[in-house]
């Protein structure tokens, strides 16, 4: 009788190293494949994109990227920018890493700039920053 590993994407403990690895990799190659404006397309590069993170799937097989254009402007616009040209920027991806499957990609806005936001302006707020330094 064998025995089954547990799947760890079950368990709550987060994703795997190699999911971590994976989507760190693919950030890196990500920013510098639109920093470098290798994609041909006139609209993606005009924008200049922050990709903040990629989250893997834990069969490796989808990377969802949080992006933010420079400034914010503009977000849904680079939403669908990208959705356009995935096919594209996945081959990229999959060329420079030399990956044996080059993952589904998937863009969403990264909105870890507004809630830096908000919990500055709420630390900002007298009667916080009163419980804070009592």
């Amino acid at each position: 009788m064998r025995v089954m590993a547990k799947n760890k994407s079950h368990d709550g403990s987060g994703p795997s190293q190699r999911q971590l690895r994976v989507g760190e990799l693919i950030r890196r190659t990500l920013s510098e494949v639109l920093a470098r404006g290798d994609v041909h397309d006139s609209d993606l590069n005009r924008i200049s994109v922050t990709v903040g993170e990629v989250r893997m799937s834990s069969d490796l097989k989808i990377a969802t990227a949080y992006v933010m254009p420079l400034g914010g402007e503009g977000q849904k616009d680079l939403i669908a920018i990208l959705a356009r040209n995935k096919g594209e920027l996945r081959r990229l991806i999959g060329k420079r890493l030399e990956l044996k499957y080059a993952p589904d990609l998937r863009f969403r806005l990264d909105e870890t700039f507004d809630q830096m936001d908000e919990t500055r302006r709420l630390f900002a707020q007298e009667k916080v920053r009163r419980d804070v330094e009592d």
